[in-house]
């Protein structure tokens, strides 16, 4: 199963030590208690790993066997193979990918409903007519819905360069 996790920079995770060039075994999955854990949608992954400047996430496939809660997108699993390191933009891209394939899905908490600024380096808005602004450096991703459903008609992710994107300043969608 395709999802996503976040590791501290040295590919620890609660004194687990994964490789890059095998599949990762453990004996039980539970997502309260045990087994490896990562998720579904990108974003939950801040959730557990915050601080993105001092951690590494990657797209990886859980395997063996699976449990799954109800609090996030969260699986655990007995097997994690990882796929590909990926930045902060790489992160928010597949986070865009996931929210259109799963539209009528709850939000992560992190996602702003139709106005935002960026906090920690990066800012997600969701809505009718979302708009975000942040920081030099910041990135912003905004998925703008269609008028009568939640499905995601434009997107834009938008990095805060200091000259096509300016701080503080509000774009849309269409990065106007």
């Amino acid at each position: 199963m395709r999802a996503f996790k976040g590791f501290r920079k040295d590919l620890t995770c609660l004194g687990f030590q994964f490789r890059e060039d095998k599949i990762n075994r453990t004996e039980e999955a539970n997502c309260v208690k045990n087994g490896f854990h990562c998720a579904e949608n990108p974003l939950d992954c801040f959730h557990y790993y915050s601080d993105w400047r001092n951690s590494v996430y990657y797209e990886v496939d859980a395997g063996g066997d699976l449990d799954e809660d109800a609090v996030d997108s969260k699986i655990s699993c007995t097997e994690m193979r990882l796929i590909r390191r990926l930045s902060l933009e790489q992160m928010l891209f597949e986070a865009a990918v996931y929210m259109v394939e799963h539209p009528k899905r709850q939000w992560n908490y992190g996602v702003k409903k139709e106005t935002g600024t960026a906090c920690n380096g990066y800012g997600v808005v969701r809505g009718k007519n979302p708009r975000a602004a942040g920081e030099k450096g910041d990135f912003l991703l905004i998925l703008k819905e269609e008028q009568n459903s939640p499905e995601i008609e434009e997107i834009a992710l938008i990095n805060i360069d200091g000259k096509r994107w300016h701080p503080h300043k509000f774009y849309d969608a269409y990065g106007k």
